[in-house]
This record gives C-alpha cells, structure tokens and sequence, in this order.
C-alpha cells in the first residue's frame, strides 16, 4: 500500500498551516493510501487537550472538528513523547486518538513512506 507521512512542526501560533495536514491526509485516506500525521517540535501543541477548539480560520469548522474527521477517516496521529516533554505537554494533555512515540518511529515512517511532506 501507498504512504503518506505529513509532518507537523508548525504549532497554534501559526493556525494557517494547521489545517492542511488534515484535509490532505483524509483526502489520501479517500484515495486508498496510508496516511499518518506525526506531530514534532511546536506541533505538538495542536494535539494538547483544548487547543484545536480554539482555532478556526474563515468558513472551516474548528481544528478540532476537521481533526476528529481526520481519526474517524483512519488517519494514524503521533506525537513525539520528548518535543511533548520540551514544551511542558505531558502524556495526559494529549489529545485521545493520538498515539505518544518515540522519535525513531518518526525516522522509521518516513523511510516506509512513499513520500513526506512537512507543514
């Protein structure tokens, strides 16, 4: 099977760069292909209980809404324990669906992957 591995360093200082990584992953999911979101670094702070409530940019839903469609589509979440642990997000603020790993997993999915992108 085809993967995707989308990449999220960009956290919510910066919503306009939040939402794509969810849209294309689910649009992969529709499209027959493996998609996984690893959160590292600020990103991380999209996946703390009550952040995404707080984002919503034009006519989209909220990032907590198009994020909840995402984990209902299938797509795989991750967060990395230690850019968690750096930002003072411990393993009980995240938010439920997303798997807490190790930085080696981010290294093994993108030598699985078909292509990565980072946002």
């Amino acid at each position: 099977m085809t993967k995707i591995v989308y990449v999220q360093t960009s956290g919510v200082d910066t919503p306009e760069r939040l939402y794509a990584p969810f849209i294309l992953a689910m649009t992969a999911k529709a499209m027959g292909i493996d998609s996984t979101i690893y959160f590292v670094i600020n990103g991380c702070t999209v996946v703390k209980r009550g952040e995404a409530e707080k984002i919503r940019l034009g006519n989209f839903p909220s990032l907590k809404e198009v994020m909840d469609q995402a984990l209902k589509a299938g797509v795989e979440m991750m967060v990395c324990d230690r850019s968690s642990e750096l930002l003072g997000i411990s393993k009980g603020e995240i938010v439920e669906g997303v798997k807490i790993v190790g930085a080696a997993t981010l290294n093994n999915l993108v030598l699985e992957a078909d292509a990565t992108m980072f946002f």
